[in-house]
């Protein structure tokens, strides 16, 4: 299993949303280093959802249903979309300025790529950040 990071402004597309439709796709990324993380998530992988420009803070996990198709925002065959249905809630939301104190995260792609919407995170990062959330998973 891989681990991921996505971002979403909570104006535009909130965390209580997303749990209210159930399933989201993830499209409109028109950045490839984001488009490429896109391409390399499988059915089942994990991604916290991050609350970014406002909040600035991971507020659950979701995870990956259908894996990477074409984005139906664009006609352009170099983008593609995934599908997400949020999988939990984080008891407490961790914020960046937590990870960013942290010297274990300085090489997260949240810290170090930080307009990057669609990021990697390590098994190791993703399980320190979930027991910072409060999360434990089986």
């Amino acid at each position: 299993m891989n681990y991921w990071l996505i971002k979403s402004e909570p104006f535009k597309y909130s965390w209580e949303t997303f749990k209210k439709d159930k399933k989201t796709g993830w499209d409109g990324v028109r950045n490839y280093a984001a488009r490429n993380n896109l391409r390399d998530m499988k059915k089942g992988d994990l991604a916290f959802f991050y609350h970014s420009n406002e909040g600035l803070e991971i507020v659950g996990i979701a995870k990956v249903v259908k894996e990477h198709y074409q984005d139906p925002t664009t006609e352009e065959t170099a983008w593609v979309a995934v599908d997400f249905s949020p999988y939990k809630d984080f008891k407490k939301p961790v914020s960046l300025e937590v990870l960013k104190k942290d010297p274990f995260f300085h090489n997260m792609d949240l810290i170090r790529l930080a307009r990057l919407s669609v990021g990697k995170v390590t098994e190791t990062e993703f399980f320190k950040i979930c027991d910072l959330g409060g999360v434990t998973l089986k």
